[in-house]
């Protein structure tokens, strides 16, 4: 059998210097460079063309870190979306409660109104809702929920809580139309306030109450109070009409023309009082004590 030299033989397993050793040499390597590093800046190169070698590898060591910022900055930002457009909606249904509120409270304040005004009132009365308007701009008309079932009766005076809104000139069992004051067909006796003349009051539209033909002498002032004139027995009397804004003496002729803002505060309610007058509770009694007569 060949067997080769002693001096040609390895070992399986080769041994290097020990660990220690190793350690030793590495660690003399480190102060000898960190000596000549603080020495000067010769090894600058060095580091610089390590530190660009190494770049590849910071960034792919730092990949996944950014990786998993990036997503938590786009859930943070659809998470911040999210709450955004709920509290849009959320602040849009709370500005519609708001406004519904705010709608509510004015409607209470007008009827509280009305309820007072009703109390100061010796007529007999009812509350009405104004459940129409007109919409031609020629007239001006509305529209009540009450009618002959509530006693509601042509020529009938409607009022607010501030004065004077019109008449009743068309009533159905259930509705009722309504002329306002400031329409250019309906006409209301009137009473300065201040001094006791009569006359009557025409509307004129957008310019709101006109008083024609006054005598040039006529005591007529701006500011003067119009009240509602018991002539003809349609409207009670006392309840306000308007305020007069504008005297003006017709050039040439012997008389003159005021003009009033109404009362009333038009189209800005949603509730009205209905008053019976004087004269057609009389005509009632009457009729209550006389059944078989004919009514005129």
């Amino acid at each position: 059998m060949n067997t080769l030299p002693e001096t040609h033989r390895r070992p399986l397993f080769p041994r290097g210097p020990g660990l220690g050793l190793r350690t030793f040499f590495l660690a003399a390597v480190s102060v000898a460079l960190i000596f000549n590093d603080s020495r000067g800046d010769g090894l600058q190169p060095v580091r610089t063309s390590l530190s660009f070698m190494l770049t590849p590898l910071v960034w792919l060591v730092s990949l996944p870190s950014g990786l998993m910022s990036a997503a938590e900055n786009l859930d943070s930002r659809e998470t911040l979306q999210r709450e955004n457009r709920e509290f849009r909606e959320k602040q849009l249904l709370l500005e519609a409660r708001l406004q519904k509120l705010e709608a509510l409270e004015a409607e209470n304040r007008r009827i509280r109104e009305l309820l007072a005004s009703a109390g100061r009132i010796e007529d007999e009365v009812l509350i009405a809702e104004i459940i129409g308007i007109s919409q031609d701009p020629y007239r001006n008309q509305i529209t009540l929920n009450k009618g002959t079932r509530h006693q509601v009766y042509r020529g009938q005076a409607l009022i607010d809580a501030h004065g004077v809104l019109g008449q009743v000139i068309d009533v159905s069992p259930l509705q009722s139309k309504a002329l306002l004051i400031t329409d250019p067909d309906h006409g209301i006796p009137v009473e300065v306030n201040r001094t006791g003349m009569q006359t009557i009051a025409i509307g004129s539209g957008e310019l709101g109450l006109r008083l024609p033909f006054l005598a040039s002498n006529a005591d007529i002032q701006v500011g003067d109070l119009l009240v509602s004139s018991a002539l003809g027995g349609r409207f009670p009397a006392g309840y306000p009409v308007g305020t007069v804004y504008e005297v003006k003496h017709v050039a040439g002729e012997h008389f003159m023309e005021a003009y009033a803002t109404p009362a009333a505060h038009l189209n800005q309610g949603r509730q009205a009082l209905l008053v019976w007058s004087e004269s057609y509770r009389m005509d009632n009694h009457e009729a209550e004590l006389h059944p078989d007569e004919p009514r005129p």
